[in-house]
């Protein structure tokens, strides 16, 4: 799946075992969205990874969102 949009996701197997990543640094797509979903706010996150932009951020959402019109995902316990 690549996306222009989705420039500054990059996966490396070198970096965080392949995971996507932002800007080839070992902040992962997983990281971010986990963060938000557990509450944290996009300004928050800039303040705490002074290092990220808001693009970052943004494109780690896009990611996961365009993903999850890829894979099904069952939510029901086995």
């Amino acid at each position: 799946m690549y996306d222009e949009n989705l420039d500054r996701i990059t996966q490396n197997p070198a970096v965080m075992g392949g995971k996507p990543c932002i800007r080839g640094m070992r902040v992962t797509v997983g990281m971010i969205v986990g963060q938000i979903g557990a509450g944290a706010g996009i300004d928050e996150l800039l303040s705490d990874y002074p290092y990220l932009e808001r693009e970052d951020i943004l494109q780690a959402l896009r990611y996961a969102a365009a993903l999850s019109q890829w894979r099904e995902v069952s939510l029901v316990k086995a």
